[in-house]
């Protein structure tokens, strides 16, 4: 496809989810995503009603995690997040299952988290992060089929707080388990515009990274206009 700095800017979710951002960056990217037209911000649910009034009247979502950043939490307290987000103003909700669950062959607790996820999310956007590094090819499958089974939206590589982030190969296998009809999100470790093209090559269409700008000013100064 033709991929424009328009199309590349709605690809992605500017993110800031480190533990000590402050309230001056919480407003810079948000500001940055308004200018630059992104997707969304990516936000701590602490920080969902800051930026939900600097982007009151703009088209950039809200995104937030839940469950963040371990995924071990017992469902009600997930349960609890997801309602709570929804409540604040959240438009999309990024949830990290329990990886300790799908290891164990525990199916049944990673259906019940999604199946709540996309219950209790009101139609809003809902994400399922696998955090793919600490998975095998096979955990990754049967993750994304439950993910789509149960109508989530996206499937997500990672939190960014891993051992590592989005992988080539693992967007592969990811757009290749769930099909063309949903979305694939890569996060984590994305900081030049080359890495991000490639994992849209690989099959995300959805890219999350703190280096929003860098990745969108590099296409600028690199190219108008890109085939991919």
């Amino acid at each position: 496809m033709a991929l424009t700095v328009e199309k590349l800017s709605k690809m992605i979710d500017h993110t800031l989810l480190k533990i000590d951002c402050t309230y001056k960056e919480i407003e810079n990217i948000c500001s940055d995503a308004i200018n630059y037209n992104f997707a969304s911000v990516a936000v701590n649910p602490s920080n969902i009603a800051l930026s939900k009034e600097i982007l009151k009247g703009s088209s950039v979502k809200i995104c937030t995690a839940i469950g963040f950043y371990l995924g071990s939490y017992p469902s009600d307290i997930k349960k609890y997040e997801i309602t709570d987000a929804v409540e604040k103003g959240a438009d999309e909700l990024d949830m990290l299952i329990n990886i300790s669950a799908l290891k164990e062959k525990k199916y049944d607790v990673i259906t019940e988290e999604v199946k709540s996820l996309v219950s209790l999310a009101n139609g809003k956007v809902t994400k399922v992060i696998l955090e793919t590094c600490y998975l095998d090819n096979d955990e990754i499958i049967i993750a994304c089929k439950i993910a789509r089974d149960n109508k989530a939206d996206f499937v997500k590589t990672s939190t960014g707080f891993g051992t590592h982030g989005a992988m080539v190969e693992h967007v592969k296998l990811m757009r290749k388990t769930v099909g063309e009809d949903m979305g694939v999100k890569a996060a984590g470790g994305i900081s030049s515009v080359e890495y991000a093209l490639e994992l849209i090559k690989a099959g995300a269409n959805r890219i999350g990274t703190s280096s929003s700008v860098k990745i969108i000013e590099s296409f600028i100064s690199n190219r108008k206009k890109t085939d991919i």
